[in-house]
């Protein structure tokens, strides 16, 4: 049964677009994750299902870990050619985060749906499924695809149950609600496979992530209920990883017992830095993040930073201190 949600002026809108196009471009944010993937799949097949014609694209492909979902090898690394009559962009706050694809996709797209679940949106692009209250993307995708009444096959169950797995840490984190399982339980009724899924994703490293957690752990700090790490060019290039990556380390650090918000600070070419955030409840890092040109959750959030590693922590440790302060009585 549809929800009364899905009558909403914006909701009419975006499955008005989808019936309307023939040419469909969906784009997922760069750096993708498990939401990223799982949403532009969970979208991407359904729709050719319908005929339409369907381009998948994100920014340098696929990451290894995720090609085990169904519909992978569709998806290509850039786009360079041709007109859409839609563009979706899923999981993505904003525009810095669609990438070199959804850039060329704006350009040459009738219409635009931004697809997404950050509550620091930037609500670009023409019609807006933006559920602040959807734990993750493939939520709003999951929603999305009930309201145009397609039925989901077990392909799509596996690429949207991934999704909810990755980006709730195994239905982990606080903000993991009754509807987050009920989506978990009904897509597994479908023929998602939960276990492999989380053993693909949650319980799976390449040995090299272990040699970088070696290095990095000596930079580790703990400050006043903040702990902190950095992650240089060269810690990547003498463990033999091809991009850079944290493997899970800012995660895992927001669990010591005195920590209150972790950061990892990684040190990108061009005197840049990706920043990390992490918050135990009752801490919001999202602000924090946009501050910085950067988006997410209240919980999990990131942004990029020009400068170099020194000059961005002596930036950004202040205003993480900050939001300690402003959350100890929370």
């Amino acid at each position: 049964m549809k929800t009364e949600a899905f009558s909403e002026p914006q909701w009419r809108a975006a499955a008005d677009a989808v019936q309307r196009a023939r040419t469909v471009l969906v784009v997922a944010h760069i750096a993708p994750d498990g939401d990223a993937i799982g949403s532009l799949l969970g979208i991407a097949e359904p729709l050719r299902a319908l005929g339409k014609e369907v381009t998948a694209a994100v920014d340098d492909g696929i990451p290894p870990e995720l090609r085990f979902i169904p519909g992978s090898d569709s998806v290509v690394s850039s786009v360079t050619e041709g007109d859409f009559d839609l563009m979706i962009t899923v999981d993505s706050s904003d525009l810095g985060r669609i990438g070199a694809a959804g850039a060329y996709g704006l350009a040459h797209s009738e219409r635009t749906i931004n697809l997404d679940h950050h509550p620091t949106n930037t609500a670009y692009g023409d019609i807006h499924l933006v559920v602040p209250q959807a734990v993750a993307a493939v939520e709003v995708v999951y929603d999305f695809l009930r309201c145009l009444d397609i039925e989901i096959s077990t392909d799509v169950a596996c690429a949207l149950l991934t999704g909810l797995v990755t980006d709730t840490q195994g239905f982990r984190i606080s903000a993991t609600n009754s509807k987050t399982l009920e989506i978990a339980h009904n897509l597994m009724n479908r023929g998602a496979p939960l276990a492999q899924i989380m053993a693909r994703t949650l319980n799976s490293r390449p040995y090299a992530e272990i040699e970088l957690w070696k290095r990095v752990l000596s930079t580790v700090r703990l400050d006043r209920g903040l702990i902190f790490a950095a992650i240089r060019q060269r810690d990547i290039q003498c463990v033999g990883l091809d991009k850079m990556t944290d493997g899970g380390l800012v995660s895992y650090l927001v669990n010591v017992d005195q920590a209150k918000v972790s950061i990892v600070f990684k040190e990108l070419p061009e005197r840049q830095v990706e920043v990390g955030f992490r918050a135990k409840p009752g801490y919001d890092v999202a602000n924090l993040a946009f501050k910085l040109g950067g988006g997410g959750h209240t919980l999990a959030s990131g942004c990029t930073a020009n400068g170099t590693l020194e000059q961005v922590q002596a930036i950004v440790l202040p205003l993480a201190h900050q939001v300690i302060a402003e959350g100890a009585g929370t």
